[in-house]
């Protein structure tokens, strides 16, 4: 990669409960309309989403489903992750969301990604309706978790840095108020590379754009419009659709849609994003199944969004990268196993070697024929 092409990011969800690695089904795959517990469709299970993984849904808890997604970007050539975190609080599911972001840090890290956190401040409301946070203790509640994340996951290695410093989104602005976050961020060299959602607070270092469905693209008209010669920090938006299950769900009112047209709306818009100019390009999503964005292998799909990834990465950052689309299939064959492994403990120096081996830029091969040796022994496949 040279010294100027942009990093390739995908927004990540890390909030999703699934039997048996949780004790039950949580409300992301349920919205408390739909029972995971049945099954329709030759054994899919009901889950909130028009769409289906391509593994089925899962638990982001899993050691093993931290793995295989980690590996699936590595090998469609995406450089990291955008987390979304709901802070410190233990408001309703936020100390879930908290410990499996918390799980992302080292194997991102094994497997050569970079991290970076999306706050939701739209938390800090919630709390005070909640009678969990006086109104006027707002801003010292965002200090604190701003000087926690900086006493903790700011100086991981594999954190999202530029220039040294690191790279913080927030999203929306249903949360803090401009002169709150000027207050949150008055300490001098204190403050990250803090990126605002669509527009420039007057504290922040730049933007980062998401897909807005009924307007989308005047939306990306006007993103570009507004960085074109600006001279800070960008981080424009590609997506692959939008198509959520919100009014099915009862959850509220949809709120539109994007069409997937065959695959070719992702395409233009991360081939629009890599052309930009921007340091940072970022994915809208890896795995928000509630809205349909995903970019995650799905039954729908298959890998068919990871493929495009993968080609406008060698196209246009990358010219010399060996990576192939059968790589892509590699995690799944290694996830698969992983399940075993309780069972057939000698297997996993083998299953740790071929993650070594996925991680890295030339080990597709040999990964491939260990996993084949394995697949070959008794109970190898299922």
């Amino acid at each position: 990669m040279r010294k100027n092409d942009p990093l390739i990011l995908a927004h990540y969800m890390p909030w999703f409960e699934a039997k048996p690695v949780s004790p039950r089904w949580g409300w992301h795959w349920t919205m408390n309309a739909f029972d995971p517990e049945q099954t329709k469709d030759g054994g899919a299970r009901r889950i909130a989403s028009h769409y289906y993984p391509r593994i089925g849904p899962y638990d982001s808890g899993d050691p093993a489903l931290i793995e295989y997604h980690l590996l699936l970007m590595k090998r469609a050539g995406i450089d990291g992750i955008v987390v979304d975190w709901y802070g410190l609080s233990d408001l309703y599911d936020y100390p879930l969301i908290h410990r499996n972001t918390g799980a992302l840090f080292k194997p991102a890290a094994q497997a050569g990604l970079k991290v970076a956190v999306c706050y939701e401040d739209q938390t800090i409301p919630r709390l005070v309706e909640q009678k969990r946070l006086a109104p006027d203790k707002r801003v010292e509640h965002a200090r604190r978790e701003m000087d926690w994340l900086r006493g903790h996951w700011f100086a991981e290695p594999a954190y999202l840095k530029i220039g040294g410093k690191p790279v913080l989104l927030s999203f929306g602005w249903g949360g803090l108020s401009e002169p709150e976050w000027e207050q949150v961020f008055d300490a001098p060299g204190k403050a990250p590379v803090y990126l605002s959602q669509h527009r420039r607070r007057t504290v922040a270092a730049g933007t980062f754009d998401w897909p807005a469905p009924k307007t989308w693209q005047a939306k990306l008209d006007t993103y570009y419009a507004g960085v074109k010669g600006a001279g800070h920090v960008s981080m424009p938006v590609a997506f692959p659709r939008f198509h959520d299950i919100y009014k099915e769900a009862k959850v509220q009112e949809s709120y539109g849609s994007v069409p997937d047209d065959g695959g070719r709306t992702l395409i233009r818009t991360l081939e629009r994003a890599l052309k930009s100019g921007a340091p940072l390009v970022q994915i809208a999503t890896w795995n928000d199944w509630g809205e349909g964005t995903v970019i995650e292998p799905s039954k729908e799909f298959g890998y068919r969004d990871l493929e495009a990834v993968q080609r406008l990465r060698r196209t246009l950052v990358d010219p010399g990268s060996a990576a192939h689309p059968g790589d892509l299939r590699l995690p799944e064959r290694l996830w698969l196993l992983r399940a075993r492994q309780a069972r057939q403990p000698a297997i996993k120096g083998d299953l740790d070697r071929v993650a070594r081996l996925l991680a890295s830029a030339g080990g597709a091969a040999e990964a491939r024929a260990v996993l084949a040796r394995l697949e070959a022994l008794p109970g190898g496949k299922r």
